[in-house]
């Protein structure tokens, strides 16, 4: 929970997280203060746009609203190029009313319920982007998910937030698709890589370097005949939370043990099911934080 960002600060953010940032008119003082509040905000959420016919003139769209539903519609809209264009500031109709405790677990950094009602005004809580998709099977541009990604780190960055801070439109209000055409869940890992690793409601200690800890190296890494210290590293961070299961070990060969032990893991992050199969995924990973070997 925090208080918005400054205009000026907010601006100096995203183009510090090496953005193009493009300010449409008096983007710093348009919003829908005057309709209630704007803060504390507590995350990030992600859009995507629907049809449009031209990019500008979904910019603009975004900027200017309907008649039943005026701007800004969004703080910022990303194109496909990936450039940022702020259109408002403040309040903004993006978000609407969703689950409560959707809310509580973004508060708390910690993995979302499925959103079944729609009883809170989210408008008041999240930054707000709309990126450019049409949502019905358009493709999404490397360069356009880049600098998604890197608007969101940017503001769980400012405020000390991790991942878990930034939600999808469709985690929040039932019956919303967007975004479409990718799993939230890879979206905040990509977030979390951006954030060295900093993850999911456990956050490093004081002077603790961001860089200490290992970088996920892909699930393919996690296979029988792995022999790495980077596993043995692993492991005894396996048992130092209460997750391992070792006959033997931990050591530098990939097991069964290994297998079971991380598996223990993920049902403790909540997992389950084929999500808690024991192989690593970029999100249980980062908040294990193995130290590096």
């Amino acid at each position: 929970m925090a208080q918005p960002l400054s205009a000026e600060k907010f601006l100096t953010v995203l183009k510090k997280s090496g953005v193009r940032v493009v300010e449409h008119g008096t983007w710093r003082t348009h919003n829908r203060n005057h309709k209630g509040a704007w803060g504390p905000v507590n995350g990030v959420m992600i859009h995507h746009t629907g049809s449009y016919t031209t990019e500008a003139g979904m910019v603009d769209l975004c900027r200017t609203g309907y008649t039943s539903l005026p701007g800004p519609l969004c703080h910022g809209v990303i194109d496909r190029s990936g450039t940022v264009h702020l259109v408002g500031y403040g309040r903004a109709n993006h978000a609407g009313l969703g689950d409560d405790d959707v809310l509580k677990a973004v508060i708390a950094e910690k993995i979302l319920p499925q959103d079944n009602e729609a009883n809170t005004d989210g408008n008041p809580h999240f930054y707000g982007f709309e990126a450019i998709n049409t949502g019905k099977g358009q493709s999404w541009p490397q360069v356009q998910l880049d600098a998604m990604h890197k608007v969101s780190a940017a503001l769980c960055r400012a405020h000390g937030w991790t991942e878990r801070s930034v939600i999808g439109h469709k985690e929040w209000q039932p019956g919303k698709p967007d975004p479409a055409g990718f799993a939230m869940d890879a979206f905040r890992a990509a977030v979390a890589q951006l954030l060295g690793g900093k993850q999911t409601g456990t956050r490093p200690q004081e002077n603790e370097p961001e860089t200490a800890y290992a970088p996920f190296p892909g699930s393919d890494y996690f296979r029988p005949g792995r022999r790495s210290a980077l596993i043995t590293a692993m492991g005894k961070r396996l048992v130092a939370e209460g997750c391992g299961t070792y006959s033997r070990g931990p050591g530098p060969s990939w097991t069964e043990g290994d297998r079971r032990s991380y598996a223990a893991w993920q049902r403790k992050l909540g997992y389950s099911g084929d999500d808690a199969d024991g192989i690593p995924g970029p999100t249980s990973w980062a908040r294990l934080r193995v130290p590096k070997s």
